[in-house]
């Protein structure tokens, strides 16, 4: 009876698998030879893709709307309490150019975080302290650290972008010598300074986009301003490098004494060259010294418990069957 039952079994699963695979092998052949226009499906992709970037075009302009607002409520803000006047204004222009930030609203947005910023740090700070009780210290400590981080709050916008400009400057400083030997190659196939800068900065947009912003925003100066040494001025301004201003003093000599200008630029390269090549060794020479920290305490005492481990339970073991 068993036999028979299994027997059954058997052939049903036989007859399930034969069916399965008839049914697909019929699908995938009726597949093959159904007759697709490829007329049809183009357009329907063009549609799809027009959908598409029609939605991604509304939602840009509903973010591009919700951003103007918020600017435009900063700068009201900012013009009722009068924070544009004074030399602090240009001082944080200034900053702000240094860091690649040159539209008219970045001035604002800096403006209204160093007022906002206090305020919100200081509530945040209050809150935790006072509102939740989460420190648990004498009342004065208490408004202390409420203090300090009102204070802290108008120094956090200068950190920041003292730190992008840190930052900027040391991409510039990496993007010099690369930049340097394809001016030199310019100079040579006779370009002038302009177009030499301008060609330089297009094929420097992928590798230093910083330097290449920078230069191409000297070569659009070069164009119009009425003396050459005010726009390789306005670079030295910008940047504060002491290698980019040491190009824009040859640059300058060059003009003025006639000096052949691709030899005093292949000396800059290869001298900033092997600046950055000393520096790269100097790191790799502070190297052995700064993991000595990191090895002592994280891998020593590891290494300690795999060797010594086995042997330390191995005399407890020994301990106590005495």
């Amino acid at each position: 009876m068993l036999e028979q039952i299994s027997g059954m079994e058997a052939d049903v699963a036989f007859t399930l698998a034969a069916s399965i695979i008839a049914f697909f092998s019929v699908l995938i052949v009726w597949q093959a030879l159904i007759y697709r226009d490829p007329l049809a499906m183009r357009a329907r992709s063009l549609g799809q893709h027009r959908q598409n970037l029609k939605a991604g075009m509304l939602k840009a302009n509903a973010n591009r709307f919700q951003r103007v607002e918020t600017l435009s409520l900063m700068r009201a803000v900012t013009q009722r309490l009068n924070m544009f006047k004074g030399e602090h204004v240009a001082q944080a222009t200034d900053k702000l150019t240094k860091a690649g930030w040159r539209s008219k609203d970045a001035i604002v947005v800096f403006m209204f975080l160093k007022l906002s910023l206090p305020f919100l740090l200081g509530g945040l700070v209050a809150l935790f302290v006072y509102g939740l009780g989460i420190v648990d210290v004498a009342p004065m400590v208490k408004v202390l650290i409420t203090t300090t981080a009102l204070v802290a709050g108008a120094f956090v916008p200068d950190i920041g972008v003292a730190h992008v400009v840190k930052k900027r400057q040391l991409q510039l400083q990496k993007g010099l010598p690369d930049a340097l030997d394809l001016l030199v190659i310019c100079a040579e196939s006779g370009l002038a300074l302009d177009a030499a800068l301008n060609r330089v900065s297009r094929e420097m947009a992928r590798s230093s986009p910083e330097l290449a912003d920078e230069l191409a925003l000297t070569a659009i100066e070069l164009g119009f301003q009425p003396e050459r040494r005010t726009a390789l001025s306005n670079l030295v301004k910008r940047t504060e490098l002491a290698s980019i201003r040491g190009v824009v003093n040859t640059l300058i000599q060059t003009e003025k004494y006639g000096t052949p200008l691709a030899q005093s630029l292949r000396v800059l390269a290869a001298e900033y060259r092997d600046d950055r090549m000393m520096k790269a060794e100097e790191k790799a020479a502070k190297l052995p010294a700064t993991l000595t920290i990191p090895l002592i305490v994280f891998i020593l005492p590891t290494l300690f418990i795999v060797l010594l481990g086995p042997a330390i339970l191995s005399a407890m073991d020994g301990l106590g069957s005495l």
